[in-house]
């Protein structure tokens, strides 16, 4: 069977039986269609045709044209799933990229806050005001549930169910899941709901869950803004995004002993290997305690 078919076939079982966003399907057929050019300038029209070999010279040629680890992970990684689906589908005999690598420092590790960091952030807001108050249960939740800014601030009030301690997200692909959130968020959400939105509103209506004033919702940008500020008056040095939160929040679930798949449903992750780089954080931070504190590290 030829390759541009194949192709195609792929990218609609990952947009309607897995469900992936349209973004990310589109990354995926960019990949796939550079290592289409490739096979077809060295008139390779069967993928069948293929081999480790070929995948590994297919990755050579983008280091030789200039791109860094991280894109010639992703490729490799588009290229590992495109592989494991045709395999499936008995148009190959075996997945030729299992044997290959990635390369060295392709994933970037994230950043991560210590849980003392966090705490200090947690604690930067004032909660003597209405906007300190929706401040600080933005920080929570973000944090508690491990949430992407974008979840965080297209929250529906009709999301939050706080008698049984949960968060009911609509992730990527339109794909939801249900989130355990703790009691330090909920206080926080109880505190923002009771006194501070009512304020925010005024007399103004919203189904959002955090509003701006005059019952406008919170943005991506306004969190971004505010998270930063944050981060200065908590005397943090590293540069913290949203996604540092996420970050955090998958790391420091894997260090108390947490299951990798129970975080991967939490993270709402349609693939394990997206969140085993959590792991390696992990695996890094004991290293640098075993060093730091060991009388022989």
């Amino acid at each position: 069977m030829t390759i541009d078919p194949l192709i195609d076939q792929y990218l609609n079982y990952l947009l309607v039986e897995k469900g992936l966003a349209s973004k990310t399907v589109a990354a995926y057929a960019g990949d796939l269609g550079a290592y289409r050019d490739f096979l077809a300038a060295r008139k390779i029209r069967q993928l069948a045709d293929t081999d480790t070999g070929t995948s590994i010279s297919y990755i050579i040629g983008l280091r030789k044209n200039g791109r860094g680890a991280r894109t010639r992970a992703r490729h490799l990684v588009a290229l590992r799933g495109f592989y494991r689906y045709v395999t499936e589908l008995g148009v190959m005999t075996h997945n030729p990229t299992k044997l290959v690598d990635l390369p060295k420092s392709g994933l970037k590790l994230p950043d991560v806050l210590d849980v003392e960091e966090i705490e200090r952030l947690l604690a930067a807001p004032d909660c003597q005001t209405a906007v300190g108050k929706r401040d600080a249960a933005m920080l929570e939740v973000i944090y508690a549930a491990g949430l992407r800014v974008s979840e965080l601030v297209e929250l529906p009030m009709a999301s939050i169910h706080m008698e049984a301690g949960f968060v009911r997200v609509l992730g990527k692909g339109s794909k939801e899941r249900i989130v355990p959130i703790g009691r330090k968020a909920l206080e926080a959400l109880q505190a923002y709901l009771n006194d501070a939105r009512p304020t925010l509103l005024k007399d103004h209506v919203s189904r959002y869950l955090f509003v701006a004033r005059a019952g406008k919702p919170m943005t991506r940008q306004g969190f971004w803004k505010m998270l930063r500020r944050y981060g200065v008056m908590a005397g943090i040095t590293k540069r913290i995004t949203p996604h540092s939160l996420r970050h955090s929040f998958a790391s420091h679930l894997l260090e108390g002993g947490a299951d990798l798949r129970a975080v991967q449903m939490m993270l709402g992750h349609v693939d394990i290997a997206t969140t085993q780089i959590y792991t390696h954080v992990a695996q890094k931070r004991l290293i640098d305690i075993h060093r730091r504190y060991h009388p022989r590290g």
